[in-house]
């Protein structure tokens, strides 16, 4: 929840212009619902995808204050990302209200990020598998597999709280995840992407993207500066090579 119009406009005209000659595959921006028509005006043509935070399970309806994923497809949207953390906190969405809304996503033709990840507590009391692998399997029933779906790994107890995880930590967690896809999806859960998110910085982001099992990295504060925010991108495009 962060950016007036003019703000979102500044940042994205910036990181436009700073990533024009960046090979880092997809850039993705997601600004809040109110800004995603003002950015997709300053991204059009540049390569760079827009993305909304999240989206209702519904076409339409009597559903005061939501959003539905064929408006967000209407404005201009690519990405929808799904069951973030906060969101799973903060409103209480469930894993079963998320399936919802990536079947809807994906009715829409948008693609949705889906997020995982276990608290501070849950990694303590060794169950850190067992939350990621319910999290998964639950949002993913009865999706069928599609180059559409992104995956995002993020540790709660690392976002916005400047810890991280260790690359060995993301990378086991990553490779869990990729394991999981396969026995769901088979051999074409290898093409799933699985991105990192956790307090994601310019300092320690080229260490855990180096990792076998990390395709990229949903960043959080880091993205509200074009400086922090292209010079991930640097970093991503020079180890992605």
């Amino acid at each position: 929840m962060h950016k007036t119009l003019e703000e979102a406009r500044i940042l994205a005209k910036d990181v436009v212009k700073r990533t024009r000659k960046i090979n880092a595959g997809e850039i993705v921006l997601a600004p809040p619902f109110t800004a995603l028509k003002e950015v997709n005006e300053v991204i059009e043509g540049s390569g760079v995808k827009l993305a909304a935070q999240n989206c209702h399970f519904e076409e339409k309806g009597a559903y005061t204050g939501e959003i539905s994923p064929f408006m967000l497809k209407d404005v201009g949207c690519t990405y929808v990302i799904l069951g973030h953390s906060e969101r799973r906190k903060l409103f209480q969405e469930t894993d079963e209200v998320i399936n919802r809304k990536i079947k809807a996503a994906l009715r829409a033709g948008l693609k949705p990020i889906v997020c995982v990840g276990e608290t501070e507590e849950e990694r303590d009391t060794g169950i850190t598998e067992y939350v990621i692998g319910q999290q998964l399997k639950k949002a993913l029933k009865g999706v069928e597999l599609t180059e559409d779906i992104v995956i995002a790994y993020e540790p709660v107890w690392a976002i916005g709280t400047g810890k991280n995880a260790t690359p060995q930590e993301a990378e086991e967690a990553h490779r869990f995840i990729r394991d999981l896809l396969i026995k769901i999806y088979g051999q074409d859960g290898e093409t799933i992407r699985i991105l990192y998110g956790g307090s994601v910085s310019p300092e320690n982001v080229s260490q855990i993207v180096a990792m076998e099992n990390v395709d990229g990295a949903l960043v959080g504060g880091a993205s509200l500066k074009s400086e922090s925010f292209v010079a991930i991108i640097e970093e991503i495009s020079r180890i992605k090579k």
